[in-house]
């Protein structure tokens, strides 16, 4: 199976729900009100929190799944009837969980209008159940990932995401803007969603095999997933601590001109994710010298085409933000967002390791390096904060991302073999950064550093290529210049 194709799937797929959004959320706004669509985005944040009840079974499924691809097909089937009658009980457990604590936090706690108040309430129930439908889809999803049906679940996925958006907009419009009619809506996606991917995954997994609950595998599940959903409990810790510090620290304001252009730079994240998402089964399947081999190659096309996209993002950052929001995000803002694109570069070439190590069955190791970074990533945190502001919260972020990079790669026990093509590109990145923050781009200075800076960078993506791929883009190019 094609990487670079299940790779594209994964891209799309990614991008075009995006692009939805872009058009749904204004009209969301004029037909539901400012109100009703923040009770919306706190119901949705609390139902991706919940989905933590997953246990970390979708990431497990996938493993087991691409792992056992040369086993007997009752040996997958196994998988998957041991995956979801976990994941349905704890889909349950969590349903029940947030249940309360949303009939709580709703009914007391949350700011809103006595009317709402009672529509919000009246919609809980719904809520509740989106969990277990929420959690079943993520098992469904990596039964699939596992048999490389790439393009499948992306079909799915942004069918489902626009339906996801589009019902509720669809209810609001003929039915009014209730609450409970419009979650009922976006369950409903969700809902179809799951059909359609238990009907393939009983094609492709239980068709014609028993049913039947193998303790052993069911172990095995909860043992690696346990792993993955710590991962899932303490990244996003790492990810939001800068938040919460400059709030407490700062003020509300400083926290705006710090999100905006971390936001901006965190959608970059899609395509190392495309890629290492298509590769982890491909990884889970293959022997240690496969996999190394495998990893090799991913670290260096991940290396080769972020780092010129990442420098372009580097120096339209300034005036991309200037045009976008204008004087709504104070003077810090362009600077915050070139470190967090630097450090976003680091964080997306630790994906490939990352990758590797759950798919070598060692989600622990993840785990652990995470944890460990808690402690001197709140020190450079703090100190950061404390003596340079929001810049220095940001370069606390950019060191904590390329330190995630450095410690994933030494537990792979094999550094990524174009090391010094790493530190190559770092220094190109960190000119652009230098530069594009010492020039704007009305300066003659602003755009000759780019050019130069640009031209460093294609040539050290061309030397990180590998060889296969460096044939297939130098190919291409000639037949480009032979039709002009």
């Amino acid at each position: 199976m094609s990487v670079s194709r299940h790779t594209a799937y994964n891209l799309v797929g990614q991008v075009l729900p995006i692009l939805l959004s872009l058009v749904t959320v204004p009209l969301y706004l004029r037909l539901v009100g400012a109100e009703r669509y923040g009770v919306l985005a706190i119901a949705f944040l609390l139902l991706g929190y919940f989905g933590l009840f997953d246990l970390g079974l979708g990431r497990a499924t996938s493993f087991r799944v691409a792992a056992r691809s040369d086993a007997e097909p009752q040996a997958r089937a196994d998988t998957m009837w041991a995956a979801l009658a976990v994941n349905i009980l704890m889909g349950i457990a969590g349903g029940v969980v947030l249940w309360i604590a949303a009939q709580f936090f709703f009914g007391r706690m949350f700011k809103v209008s006595p009317d709402l108040r009672t529509e919000v309430i009246a919609a809980v129930p719904l809520l509740a159940l989106a969990v277990p439908v929420a959690t079943i889809n993520g098992v469904l999803t990596g039964a699939m990932q596992g048999r490389q049906r790439f393009l499948e679940i992306n079909i799915v996925n942004v069918v489902s995401t626009s339906l996801f958006q589009i019902i509720p907009l669809g209810i609001a419009v003929l039915a009014g803007p209730r609450l409970p009619l419009l979650l009922l809506g976006a369950l409903s996606a969700r809902a179809i969603a799951a059909a359609v991917l238990a009907y393939r995954c009983h094609v492709e997994l239980t068709h014609g095999q028993r049913i039947r609950l193998d303790r052993g595998e069911v172990v095995a599940l909860l043992k690696y997933g346990g792993w993955v959903n710590l991962t899932s409990i303490f990244a996003p810790v790492l990810f939001m601590l800068d938040r919460f510090a400059i709030g407490a620290m700062l003020s509300a304001r400083a926290v705006t001109d710090y999100t905006v252009p971390y936001q901006l730079a965190n959608r970059t994240s899609i395509l190392s994710g495309s890629l290492v998402g298509a590769l982890f089964p491909r990884l889970s399947s293959a022997g240690e010298d496969e996999r190394r081999a495998l990893a090799e190659k991913a670290g260096l096309t991940v290396l080769a085409l972020l780092s010129p996209l990442f420098l372009g993002g580097i120096y339209i950052m300034g005036p991309f933000l200037q045009l976008w929001v204008g004087h709504k995000v104070g003077p810090a803002a362009p600077a915050v967002g070139r470190l967090i694109l630097l450090g976003m570069w680091a964080n997306g070439l630790a994906l490939v390791p990352f990758t590797r190590l759950q798919a070598a069955g060692r989600p622990d190791l993840v785990s652990k390096i995470q944890i460990a970074e808690i402690p001197p990533y709140l020190l450079m945190l703090f100190a950061g904060i404390h003596f340079f502001g929001l810049v220095g919260s940001a370069v606390a972020a950019a060191a904590r991302f390329s330190m995630d990079y450095c410690l994933l790669t030494w537990a792979t026990g094999q550094g990524l073999k174009g090391s010094r093509l790493v530190l190559a590109n770092f220094l190109v990145l960190g000119a652009g950064v230098a530069c594009a923050g010492a020039w704007t781009f009305t300066d003659p200075q602003w755009w000759a550093s780019g050019l130069v800076l640009a031209g460093l960078s294609a040539w050290l993506a061309l030397l990180a290529l590998p060889a296969e791929l460096r044939l297939r883009f130098t190919h291409a190019l000639r037949r480009g210049l032979a039709l002009s």
